[in-house]
């Protein structure tokens, strides 16, 4: 979610902050609006997309629907 952002009434595309490994330290980076975030929840860790995908499929399939829903707790 965009904790202490205004809301933007368009659809959103999923997107994902990420760390970085730095001369002896871990960096944490966000790309979106280009200003720090608050409230990142951890949906998975690995090297990359393929590490971290959110579905594997084989053969057809068809998304019917996807959302993400997240409230702040005080």
């Amino acid at each position: 979610g965009d904790i202490g952002v205004p809301a933007v009434p368009d659809p959103m595309d999923f997107s994902a902050w990420f760390e970085v490994y730095l001369g002896g330290r871990w960096y944490t980076f966000d790309a979106r609006h280009n200003r720090p975030r608050i409230g990142r929840i951890v949906m998975a860790r690995g090297r990359d997309a393929t590490d971290v995908a959110i579905s594997t499929q084989f053969g057809p399939s068809l998304l019917a629907g996807f959302r993400v829903h997240t409230d702040e707790v005080v």
